[in-house]
């Protein structure tokens, strides 16, 4: 996959109701409902990176939108889960195995938000939702020893396939840190596709780029990051 060939891959984390967010990883409700509306009536789907890629492959995916949640938060399930599936959407949740019902640590002195439990994983996946793994634990890969990084990538998709009810092969960078060394070893580890964020790389399965998606954005600019993506990319479904 080339560069030119790149998808149209949204980057969501949370939708929730909110006062303070200096990370602007949340996205009220109402804002993600007009932006699944924008997406619908200009003859766009929403769907997981697992059927992107997949209708990709057989040259039906004129179109598609990938819809990717990154961090796994608890509110996917009572906020966006109800909005996706009323607009026969679907989605990639990337979820942090190693933190299942907990907060998000990594976040810290941002807003404090609770991570789905394995029960709500279950839930997730039994709606027609794609899980994949955002590592064991919300780490910067790079940082971590060949072994260590191994263990983290084949740990999460282990235990996040058990949840799931069959195989994770998508991944998502932790910060988007996607190096030669950590893109071999997502390979290494049997995953499919990886999506990063944040770094000028080549565009391929294992770094897949993707288009941050903020409360901000309203439909004009929605269509500016379309047209942006266009010009970078040279192909977007028309």
């Amino acid at each position: 996959m080339t560069t030119e060939s790149a998808p149209f891959v949204l980057m969501y984390h949370s939708v929730q109701a909110y006062h303070d967010d200096p990370y602007q990883v949340t996205v009220r409700p109402d804002r993600f409902e007009h932006q699944l509306r924008w997406l619908h009536r200009h003859g766009r789907r929403g769907v997981s990176m697992r059927e992107l890629l997949r209708r990709r492959r057989s040259g039906h995916d004129a179109r598609l939108v990938g819809l990717t949640f990154d961090d796994g938060y608890a509110d996917f399930v009572t906020e966006a889960l109800p909005a996706l599936v009323r607009h026969g959407f679907t989605a990639t949740v990337f979820v942090v195995a190693g933190a299942l019902g907990g907060w998000n640590t990594w976040d810290d002195p941002g807003p404090r938000k609770r991570l789905l439990t394995a029960t709500q994983v279950r839930q997730v996946a039994a709606a027609g939702m794609e899980i994949g793994s955002h590592g064991l634990h919300h780490v910067h890969l790079p940082g971590l020893g060949p072994t260590e990084l191994a263990e983290h990538l084949l740990r999460s998709r282990g235990a996040l396939s058990a949840l799931a009810g069959g195989p994770v092969t998508g991944f998502c960078y932790p910060y988007g840190d996607a190096g030669p060394r950590e893109t071999a070893a997502v390979a290494a580890a049997g995953y499919e596709y990886a999506c990063a964020a944040g770094r000028e790389l080549p565009a391929g399965p294992l770094t897949l780029p993707r288009t941050f998606v903020g409360d901000r954005d309203t439909p004009p600019r929605l269509y500016a990051k379309l047209a942006r993506h266009r010009l970078t990319t040279g192909r977007v479904p028309v």
